[in-house]
């Protein structure tokens, strides 16, 4: 055994890049994406990203160069997944709902070559411009917007779009076996970043083998069978839409895009493409319990939902499933290429009490077959916690999915990886079943009087009340106590009457510290309740926990009274956030 070599025959790299010409072969009649009314088979698409690839290589586009995209969940943002790695590029997909400011950090900070913004986006790409450097020559920037598929513009002989591109595009039979044969398997595809600063983007860099083998995981992890048919609620710019934009070409499946997550057109596009898949945040759930509810129970199958990007409210996950979704949840990171635990359900928990299955659909489960190992481990001394599923400590990954590093930051990515693991800085326990649940971010555990309190598990509590939509729970400063609970809360409809600018709430603040209390030892309980219309969240649907620690900072109060106020709380986008609230009790 010892004189066998490797060859090119047995040795071939991995790149989630070979499954769309596996979906042009094996499902050449399959409808590849769905968008409005334009529609494409896997062959189309295939063609198209040829092309496409064909025509960054004409624009001098090389290995390593790095190609940014602004652009909602559109067929342009999913053909670029496969597109610009084909053409040896680097794809870094964009949240949209940053502002100029932070996207021409991240530009700069990537040394972007081409900028691909969605036509809707125009003021903003002229912003970003603007803050760019004008002597940045080594950089030259290039810009190419994206339009409509259906009613492109007309455009200067000078300037380029995307589907002009497309067309541009010549490749050559042995151009087009080139594109499916990287090199080597941890070179990059992908750019993401965590964090849109100014003063300092992570830039999470991606590899071939990584997005690979996380793809493989999450269809076994979800049992994700041939065909789905996969709602975009998820933006693709999020840890690479948790790599389903890999997955659904692996099976065949149909991509269902949407340009905006509203209720509506979500119950829509489920009824009109027979939807078999879709990911949110559990932010989304929320959406859905607002609108006008699609009757699902005619159904032969359940819209299968995995949720992840914050731990949900087992409460919130009854709702839900009452409306036919069949919810899974999982557990990622942008570093880790999206899910690495996801809440395996064996077939004796159904024989438990449903609300006892919700509290345990909560968790975040077992670790995928793309990871080597994943703990709980004692911050000290490193070594794991007992499986006990009370003792706490901080979740670490080892395996072949994780990032190759951040970007441009050597220290960073020393302290990620410094203990031989990924640390990942949430606070959990793991259960005797080897069940892994978080308890919080290391930096939202409430630190009262030397007590260590879990925002989640407060939250949870307060996802229970009958009248509560959403929950948010901060450290609010304390002379005495160091620091308190203070909780932000969402009420369901019908819970507040407007009269001019005044806003009635029918649920007090003393109400759900009440309840709070009969459910939990006194320490943990919120010492103020702010309601509030809406929760400020990010683009992927993450609660703004930043943006509520600082309201809680201002609503602190030395004279300890109980003096009831109102307030309205500005957002950065203008929009008001009318909070009343009552004193420390």
């Amino acid at each position: 055994m010892v004189n066998l070599v490797l060859s090119e025959a047995n040795n071939v790299p991995l790149t989630p890049i070979t499954f769309l010409k596996r979906a042009s072969e094996c499902y050449p009649n399959r409808t590849s994406i769905i968008n409005g009314q334009t529609r494409f088979t896997w062959p189309q698409t295939y063609d198209r990203c040829c092309r496409l690839a064909a025509a960054l290589i004409s624009l001098n586009i090389a290995k390593n160069d790095v190609v940014s995209v602004v652009a909602p969940n559109i067929p342009a943002m999913y053909e670029m997944h496969f597109a610009v790695p084909m053409a040896g590029a680097v794809l870094n997909p964009i949240n949209t709902r940053l502002d100029a400011t932070s996207i021409a950090a991240i530009l700069l900070h990537a040394m972007t070559k081409i900028l691909f913004i969605d036509r809707t986006y125009e003021p903003l790409a002229r912003e970003i411009l603007h803050l760019l450097p004008c002597d940045n020559s080594k950089q030259n920037l290039r810009v190419i917007f994206i339009d409509e598929f259906n009613s492109p513009r007309r455009l200067s002989v000078e300037e380029l779009d995307y589907e002009g591109l497309i067309q541009r595009g010549e490749p050559t039979p042995s151009m087009v076996t080139r594109m499916f044969r990287i090199q080597d398997e941890n070179d990059p595809i992908s750019l993401n970043y965590t964090s849109g600063t100014t003063a300092d983007p992570k830039g999470v860099v991606i590899t071939h083998r990584g997005a690979y083998l996380s793809t493989l995981s999450v269809i076994i992890g979800w049992e994700m069978g041939t065909c789905p048919v996969y709602l975009w609620t998820l933006p693709m710019f999020h840890c690479n839409g948790w790599t389903f934009t890999w997955a659904t070409a692996s099976r065949g499946g149909t991509n269902v895009c949407m340009r905006n997550v509203t209720a509506p057109e979500i119950y829509k596009n489920i009824e009109m493409h027979n939807v078999t898949h879709m990911c949110c945040a559990p932010t989304v759930f929320n959406i859905l319990l607002r609108g006008k509810r699609l009757d699902l129970s005619h159904r032969s199958r359940p819209v299968h939902v995995l949720t992840g990007g914050s731990p949900p409210p087992a409460a919130l996950l009854k709702r839900v499933q009452e409306l036919g979704f069949q919810v899974m949840h999982a557990y990622g990171l942008t570093e880790a290429t999206g899910p690495v635990l996801f809440c395996e359900w064996p077939d004796e928990w159904n024989r438990l009490p449903e609300n006892q299955q919700m509290e345990l659909k909560a968790r975040q489960g077992l670790g995928v077959l793309g990871i080597a190992e994943v703990d709980v481990k004692n911050n000290e001394t490193q070594e794991s916690v007992p499986r006990d599923g009370k003792t706490l400590g901080e979740i670490v990954i080892r395996g072949s999915v994780l990032m190759k590093g951040y970007l441009k930051n050597p220290k960073a990515t020393f302290e990620a990886f410094k203990h031989g693991c990924f640390s990942t800085g949430d606070v959990g326990v793991i259960h005797p079943e080897g069940y892994i649940e978080i308890k919080d971010r290391s930096k939202d555990i409430i630190i009262s009087g030397g007590e260590n309190i879990s925002s989640v598990e407060l939250e949870n509590v307060l996802y229970k009340h009958p009248k509560v939509l959403e929950a948010a729970v901060v450290a609010m400063p304390h002379p005495a106590w160091g620091e308190t609970p203070c909780a932000f809360v969402v009420l369901e409809k019908g819970e507040n009457d407007k009269k001019g600018h005044e806003y009635k709430f029918v649920t007090r603040e003393r109400d759900l510290i009440e309840y709070c209390r009969e459910n939990l030892p006194h320490f943990m309980c919120p010492r103020k309740v702010v309601f509030l219309e809406e929760l400020p969240k990010n683009g992927n649907g993450k609660i703004l926990k930043p943006k509520l620690r600082d309201i809680a900072k201002s609503l602190v109060d030395e004279k300890d009274d109980v003096t009831a106020r109102s307030k309205i709380v500005q957002s950065r986008d203008d929009k008001p956030w009318i909070a009343h609230f009552t004193s420390r009790l």
